[in-house]
């Protein structure tokens, strides 16, 4: 068990053999719908997602910003290292260290692997999508594969950059985060509806009976029916005009992924992968191969600036919510995915202590989208005050919702230092 204050990528045993078998991770859980993250956040974006996350348009779950550079990382206070001398930055301890994972021992059967489960959820994909089989529960679970995978290879391709040709890497990684982004809306908008009409439910559902001689709780319990059935009042309406607002934005998203599934932008995309698959580019020049010499380097840049943005987000008693401060969580959510994905690169798994934190995230991107929805639907000209009521109340839920999952982040948070604002 690493310490609190511990690094969260640790270089690998000298004996440790890596680029073994086929190079890929546990596939992990489908944070994004969106994404990711997800997404995915989304995504981290991808990535996230997400994701995790250049100047171009990352979609759900995928990385934003500028491509990793390699570089010794600032050493961030609170997070040193337990090398042999037991303190200072992170991986100080291990100078010295041989045998470190290389682009052609680690990287490369990674991205074959993942390459490979790309090419084998798209052809479960078309297989599902057939007409009799069109809608169905495998199509939907072959589409989160397929994203996975995508996002997979693009987290790689963008911290592994100096280790690969970069153009190559930047080209495909756009198209990764665009394919991403299309396939990920359908998925996001249904999941949202469905959040936003069950949390309707529950808010103007029965109340639970008071019990008998307690004047008090009954008093209370009336004025909570009272409140319920005002609430009720309008709740019918806001479900049936978010349903109206959100299967029409599936319905379109749906098209629009079809229509991106069939043209030759994505085909140019499946024979990038499939030349992936088989080869991976590698850098040219002295400079590059250099740089592929060793994946730690921007592996553990990608954990240090994942602990950076978690030592920047908001305290949790900053007073009242603040909407400004959800794009700090969604940035730390893309870069978590993007440290998950070189752990899994440099040490061939993923880290169990950030699932949680991770899913969290996944949850706090899930209610940021679902209170802009609700926000969104009472904008609506000449909706009625009960309607307007109830869309209110379900915003300010979701708003609590989103509370809760930053709770239960820096609950789980394995890493506590970090948390610390600098």
């Amino acid at each position: 068990m690493r310490r609190p204050d511990q690094q969260t990528t640790t270089r690998p045993a000298p004996e440790a053999t890596l680029g073994t078998g086929n190079g890929t991770g546990p596939a992990g859980p489908d944070a994004a719908p969106g994404a990711g993250p997800a997404a995915q956040p989304g995504d981290p974006g991808i990535g996230p997602d997400t994701p995790p996350a250049g100047a171009r348009s990352a979609g759900p779950g995928e990385p934003s910003g500028p491509p990793a550079a390699t570089g010794t990382p600032a050493a961030l206070p609170g997070t040193a290292g337990t090398g042999s001398a037991g303190t200072g930055t992170a991986g100080a301890g291990f100078t010295g260290f041989t045998g470190e994972p290389t682009a052609e021992g680690a990287l490369a059967p990674y991205l074959r692997g993942q390459a490979a489960e790309f090419l084998r959820s798209l052809r479960l994909h078309h297989e599902y999508s057939a007409p009799a089989d069109a809608g169905g529960h495998g199509a939907a679970e072959a589409a989160r594969a397929l994203r996975r995978a995508a996002r997979r290879i693009g987290g790689s391709l963008h911290t592994f950059r100096a280790a690969l040709d970069p153009h190559w890497a930047d080209q495909l990684r756009g198209e990764l985060a665009w394919l991403t982004g299309i396939l990920a809306r359908e998925h996001a908008y249904a999941n949202r509806l469905a959040r936003l009409v069950d949390a309707l439910h529950l808010l103007s559902g029965p109340t639970l009976p008071a019990a008998r001689g307690a004047r008090a709780a009954g008093e209370a319990a009336g004025a909570d029916a009272q409140g319920r059935a005002a609430l009720g009042v309008g709740a019918a309406r806001a479900a049936a005009l978010l349903e109206r607002r959100l299967t029409l934005a599936r319905t379109r998203s749906h098209s629009a992924a079809l229509q991106a599934l069939g043209s030759s932008r994505f085909h140019a995309i499946a024979d990038a992968v499939a030349l992936l698959a088989s080869e991976v580019p590698a850098p040219s020049g002295h400079a590059g191969r250099a740089a592929a010499a060793s994946l730690l380097e921007p592996a553990e840049l990608a954990e240090q600036r994942l602990l950076t943005a978690v030592a920047a987000l908001p305290p949790d008693d900053t007073g009242p919510y603040n909407e400004a401060q959800d794009a700090a969580w969604h940035q730390a959510r893309l870069l978590l995915r993007l440290h998950r994905y070189a752990h899994e690169v440099v040490l061939g798994g993923a880290d169990p202590g950030l699932t949680a934190p991770g899913h969290a995230l996944d949850l706090h991107r899930d209610a940021v989208e679902a209170a802009g929805a609700a926000a969104a639907a009472a904008r609506t000209p000449r909706i009625a005050p009960a309607t307007a009521y109830a869309l209110g109340v379900l915003h300010a839920d979701q708003r609590h919702g989103v509370e809760s999952a930053r709770a239960a982040f820096r609950e789980t948070w394995p890493y506590a230092s970090a948390l610390a604002a600098p």
